[in-house]
């Protein structure tokens, strides 16, 4: 299901196609969880795609109810249409492009619209800890600060990048050949780098890293040991120690960054860790089973507009 697919769907259409990646071993009541004993309701009275729970709960509902599309006054295809756009597009699209593809009539409306989305491509956490030889890195990720004059900008400039940086740190943690795990972290110390590898790795993997202090040490919890390559000496890959799988996702996820969204927030970061995620991780198949992956997991407590705005404590 691509987005030409999805375009020429009318309205009903794309409510029967929702439907059947929603309910793929049958309609299941949003309300009470029964999977039987459902009737369509026809006529005039009903609005279209309205089911009635006749052996449960006894109460009314459609297939946008228990998703983050409930309550939202978008039709169905629009929805349709922004999975699929948002899941084919490598290195992320941004709100206000969304709206001008769509046609929405407020960025505020893309925005949210975007955030659901990406809440749903969160729903999918990985099972199990990563296995095998795990590449662990950190990174900076972040737009330069916005009405800089031009002095301050110079000052800005002259900065140093890394640890020297405002940005917030970002950690990943990529099987070789595999999946991804990444989030915004509060810093780089040792402990927190390192709890967070013995809280994502299995004990019988391999941890590669560069050289960074706060790495040392963590081999002493992990069978396949820890080694590094050294980037100070230009030291990249050293026969098959590297880190360059997990390098190839921070360059997505930043140019998706500096492309796309041209800033992010601090509030908000760990969104778009969860977009580049499922969609690293659901990166062998094509752009049609990766949307329908991601709408079948749209089920679930709606992400409300007070949500992404409100202020993280």
């Amino acid at each position: 299901m691509n987005l030409s697919e999805i375009s020429k769907l009318t309205e009903e259409e794309a409510r029967e196609k929702l439907e059947a990646i929603r309910w793929a071993n049958g309609v299941v009541c949003p309300h009470c969880g029964r999977v039987d004993g459902h009737t369509k309701l026809q006529g005039k009275k009903h609005r279209p795609g309205v089911w009635k729970c006749n052996n449960g709960c006894g109460k009314q509902f459609s297939v946008t109810v228990g998703t983050v599309m409930e309550g939202s006054h978008l039709p169905i295809r629009t929805w349709l249409m922004a999975f699929s756009i948002m899941c084919s597009a490598k290195k992320g699209v941004s709100a206000l492009q969304l709206q001008r593809q769509l046609g929405l009539g407020s960025y505020r409306t893309a925005w949210h619209l975007c955030h659901r989305v990406r809440w749903a491509m969160s729903q999918n956490p990985l099972k199990g800890l990563l296995e095998g030889v795990v590449m662990v890195d950190e990174s900076y990720v972040g737009g330069e600060p916005k009405n800089f004059s031009n002095a301050k900008r110079r000052e800005y400039d002259k900065r140093k990048t890394g640890r020297g940086t405002e940005k917030q740190p970002v950690i990943a943690l990529v099987e070789r050949g595999g999946r991804v795990r990444s989030w915004p972290i509060a810093n780089i110390t040792a402990k927190t780098l390192q709890d967070a590898i013995r809280d994502n790795v299995a004990p019988s993997a391999a941890i590669q890293t560069d050289q960074l202090l706060s790495y040392k040490g963590v081999g002493k919890h992990f069978a396949g040991g820890h080694e590094t390559v050294n980037h100070a000496k230009k030291e990249y890959v050293r026969g098959q120690i590297s880190t360059n799988e997990v390098e190839s996702y921070f360059a997505l996820l930043k140019r998706g960054i500096t492309g796309s969204f041209h800033s992010v927030s601090k509030a908000h970061l760990h969104r778009y860790c969860d977009e580049f995620s499922f969609r690293w991780n659901e990166r062998k198949v094509t752009d049609a089973e990766r949307t329908v992956k991601a709408i079948a997991l749209s089920q679930g407590p709606r992400l409300l507009y007070k949500e992404p705005v409100r202020k993280r404590v």
